[in-house]
């Protein structure tokens, strides 16, 4: 028998069989007990959440009322504790806000990766302790408390913090000027309190939202403060300069009399102690030496009468005199420029009537006509131009006019000056689509003209203005801002309004090419409607880029022709824009209204933003205001992102933008009941109508 067959032997034996058999009896027990406590033991340390403790002891000592329920030792504070949102298995939201807390927040100081801390409308009260730790925080909301003692030193190192509020409670003290080192600090509320002393020396140019009504503060309002409105300071006593009233005169330290703010009397010379008597029996007998200021006082006195009334009548002949000459000569001015102006207009409409050809009966040239879209004439070209006319603004392919007709009807008029038109024959056909296309959503295009150096389009007139100036326009203190549901309003119907356009004619495949807030405008009931649509088959391929380019998708960054999927991503740029309220492009800066929130790449900002798990600090600040609305925002901006996906192929349709929008609230959906994969859903257009146009 060799080595093997006997190896093999062995293996087989029921006896050897049998006492391996006991051996891992044992060891099967040992093994399967130590498995199991390390699987127990690990599973522990990896749901003991470091934050668990602190919190713990925050309870115990300031929810004696027991609100905090869902607390317990047993559960992790990450899973479903009130108030409680966390970050890789770090508490990093804690809002407890109206639930009757007071005790210390020693406790929380443990909690380093906190980034929004909100204890309002509680009771707490003595002094805010150190914050040093909370390095990453970024909101502090504690009003409405009963804190003392003076400014929280500590909070001024906390340099990530975007907005402070420690209103209604009664810090005493000065506000300190190390308050200047948050420079990211956008909100900064300290009203209803107890500071006193100056806030001269404030200076944070990034505030947008400031308040320090009802204290005790007093001296000059510094100039990077003086555009926030006069709210803002009321209740201080011997505050003053802009926007309140002069420094001139106010008592800059209201513990001294006269802090009420009222005028000091004139300051009497040391050199002259003499006062004025209260009486007339006190007054100095005439036989006391006159000095030369009193002689001429006496002097003056003796003028009779008949020389005062001659010295009136001859300053007001003078002043009549004066008046006259300068009324004429700038009435001839003014009659001289109206003369000009007239003629310069007429000159204007004679060029835009008789352009195409000065000699309507010279052979070859025909001057142009008005077309209508709906088959009905409305108006003539020359009613056109005898309209009062009033410049709405100037875009990429010309400049637009509101057109105050004579029998009251208004139009805006769009006059392609530097669009790259072509011939006649390109021009009437792709406009007869545009022409075609009737939408709830979409701003309709009336009439059309063409001439050889003149074309225009007539379209209806919308009388609330773009979505870029109820954005941007007079951004600061007293603006009435956007509200949430109006801009979901907004962001629904230029959607529609861009979904139609793409499935309107499937053969062509239309598109924008200009999407931006300038081009949503608003109508007489507030529904947005999506303008200059198909203009950019107009566009100069040697044009440079138009100031909208923070729009334009990276495909179409070379000039290349706009597409569907590039409407797409310049569609989820206004989505952005709508979110933050922030204007987007650094070549948009220079237009009035995006100085004040700066203009940015919007996407690659959002992005930046949100890859650091903080999402919040994206949103506008006029949104923070809103309750309950952060499940929404937070889906409108998912779309905005999957909408500004650099990969055009990887972009939603506008069709699956639409519904996305409808399904975030789940009530509201499109009026009509469009099909918006369906061309029938354009009763005004047809295929032949689209073949005609290639």
């Amino acid at each position: 028998m060799n080595r093997r067959t006997k190896t093999q032997t062995l293996l087989h034996s029921p006896r050897l069989s049998l006492s391996l058999a006991k051996m891992a009896k044992p060891t099967f027990f040992i093994t399967h007990i130590a498995f199991s406590l390390l699987l127990c033991f690990s599973l522990t340390g990896a749901s003991l959440n470091p934050d668990l403790e602190p919190l713990m002891q925050f309870k115990a000592a300031s929810d004696a009322a027991n609100k905090l329920t869902t607390w317990n030792s047993t559960t992790d504070p990450c899973t479903s504790w009130t108030g409680v949102s966390c970050l890789k298995n770090r508490v990093s939201h804690l809002v407890l806000e109206n639930l009757d807390l007071h005790g210390p927040l020693e406790p929380l100081a443990a909690l380093t990766q906190l980034r929004v801390l909100s204890l309002k409308q509680n009771l707490f009260s003595g002094s805010i302790p150190d914050l040093s730790n909370f390095t990453a925080l970024k909101l502090l909301f504690l009003s409405h408390n009963n804190f003392t003692g003076d400014f929280p030193a500590s909070v001024t190192s906390l340099f990530r913090l975007y907005r402070l509020d420690l209103s209604f409670n009664n810090f005493t003290g000065k506000i300190p000027e190390t308050v200047n080192r948050l420079t990211h600090l956008l909100t900064l509320r300290l009203e209803n309190n107890l500071f006193s002393g100056s806030i001269t020396g404030l200076n944070m140019p990034n505030l947008q939202d400031f308040n320090v009504t009802g204290n005790r503060i007093s001296g000059e309002i510094p100039k990077s403060l003086a555009g926030f409105s006069e709210s803002s300071f009321a209740e201080n006593a011997g505050l003053c300069g802009s926007p309140m009233q002069s420094c001139k005169g106010i008592v800059s330290d209201p513990t001294k009399p006269g802090s009420d703010g009222a005028v000091g009397s004139p300051v009497i010379p040391a050199n002259n102690p003499k006062t004025v008597p209260s009486s007339p029996s006190a007054m100095p007998s005439s036989t006391e030496p006159q000095s030369p200021t009193n002689r001429r006082h006496n002097g003056a006195a003796k003028i009779s009468p008949v020389a005062l009334i001659a010295i009136i009548l001859g300053d007001v002949l003078v002043l009549a005199l004066i008046s006259l000459l300068l009324y004429c000569y700038f009435w001839r001015n003014y009659v001289a420029k109206m003369s000009d102006g007239k003629r310069s207009k007429l000159l204007e409409s004679e060029k835009i009537v008789y352009s195409s050809s000065p000699y309507p009966n010279q052979v070859g040239y025909e001057r142009g006509t008005i077309v209508f879209f709906d088959g009905v004439k409305r108006f003539e070209l020359e009613d056109l131009l005898r309209a009062s006319a009033e410049m709405l603004g100037k875009g990429g392919f010309g400049t637009a006019y509101k057109a105050v007709l004579d029998d009251g009807n208004v139009v805006a008029v769009k006059r392609l000056k530097d669009a790259n038109v072509g011939g006649r024959k390109e021009f009437e056909q792709h406009i007869e689509v545009l022409g075609r296309l009737r939408h709830h959503n979409l701003v309709s295009l009336k009439a059309y003209y063409f001439a050889r150096e003149e074309k225009l389009l007539v379209y209806d007139y919308m009388p609330n203005g773009s979505l870029f100036w109820l954005l941007h326009g007079n951004r600061g203190p007293g603006r009435t801002p956007l509200d949430w549901t109006t801009r979901l309003k907004i962001a629904a119907g230029a959607a529609r309004g861009l979904a139609f356009i793409h499935n309107s004619c499937k053969s062509l495949r239309l598109a924008h090419g200009n999407v931006k807030s300038t081009n949503i405008l608003l109508d007489v009931t507030g529904n947005a409607r999506v303008s200059d649509f198909g203009l950019s088959a107009f566009a100069s391929p040697t044009a440079s880029a138009p100031r909208s380019n923070g729009y334009r998708a990276p495909e179409s960054s070379d000039g290349r022709k706009a597409t569907q999927k590039s409407d797409v991503y310049s569609f989820g740029v206004l989505l952005l824009e709508l979110l933050t309220g922030k204007c987007p492009s650094a070549v948009d800066a220079g237009v009035p209204g995006c100085a004040y929130g700066g203009a940015v790449d919007l996407p690659r900002w959002v992005q930046s933003v949100v890859r650091e798990e903080w999402t919040a600090e994206v949103f506008d600040l006029e949104l923070m205001r809103y309750k309950d609305i952060e499940e929404e925002m937070v889906g409108l901006l998912q779309i905005a992102l999957s909408c500004t996906i650099v990969s055009p192929d990887q972009r939603p349709r506008m069709s699956h933008v639409v519904k996305m929008i409808e399904e975030m609230r789940g009530v509201e959906v499109s009026p009509c009941h469009e099909t918006l994969g369906s061309v029938s859903e354009s009763p005004c257009l047809s295929e032949d109508t689209c073949g005609a146009s290639q």
